[in-house]
């Protein structure tokens, strides 16, 4: 059982130091969203918005992507990684989206989930980035920052989901999981993270236990 963490000052601490909570992913219309998150898989944002300018250009409409040679999607996104099923997903889904949903991106985790690609993070990020509604977004920032503050004690996404379902404020939850993954990258960093920089420190389990570094 975790001890109890004051999670509102967490939430607090992370707004001052994050005051812009938004996705790194850049789009414009709500699929290219859900085209980019697919595109993330095991590939940085960085590189992932070095390549959507040119995918969105030759592809301007949720109809072209329909219609797209998957074989010329692959050339475009290849830089990603496992651009094979990438490609197929994001033509599929396109698909998927005009056939199945009238043009528009779905709004519930049943519906999402039946697009090619999509798993409960991808369809979280929608939920609460496009759709503006509660969501937890579990990624690799998530995991490891929940675990190293002992908000959690597992690296099982669906548990940390339903974990932080249960402390977090619903109006809260989406832009919280944002500010994990830009504090992830700013301080509290996979390998060396920066402790003694961390606002949220006095209420880490890892930072407490770290020792401080000398005046």
């Amino acid at each position: 059982m975790q001890a109890k963490k004051p999670i509102d000052e967490i939430i607090s601490r992370l707004e001052r130091d994050y005051p812009e909570a938004a996705c790194s992913l850049h789009y414009t219309k709500d699929y290219e969203l859900l085209f980019a998150t697919r595109l993330a898989a095991q590939c940085t944002d960085e590189r992932v918005n070095q390549i959507t300018p040119a995918l969105f250009e030759k592809y301007p409409t949720l109809e072209a992507f329909a219609q797209a040679d998957v074989a010329d999607v692959e050339k475009i996104i290849h830089s990603c990684g496992f651009f094979r099923a990438k490609a197929r997903d994001i033509v599929r889904a396109a698909q998927m989206l005009l056939d199945d949903f009238g043009g528009r991106v779905p709004d519930t985790m049943e519906e999402l989930l039946r697009l090619p690609g999509v798993g409960r993070k991808t369809a979280n990020l929608i939920l609460g980035d496009v759709h503006k509604k509660p969501a937890v977004v579990v990624d690799t920032h998530c995991i490891r920052l929940t675990n190293r503050i002992g908000l959690v004690s597992t690296k099982d996404p669906v548990k940390i989901e339903e974990e932080l379902k249960s402390i977090l404020p619903p109006e809260k939850a989406n832009d919280f999981c944002h500010r994990l993954v830009l504090h992830g990258r700013a301080v509290c960093t996979a390998r060396r993270p920066k402790c003694e920089a961390c606002s949220i420190r006095p209420f880490c389990d890892t930072g407490a236990s770290r020792p401080a570094k000398p005046e």
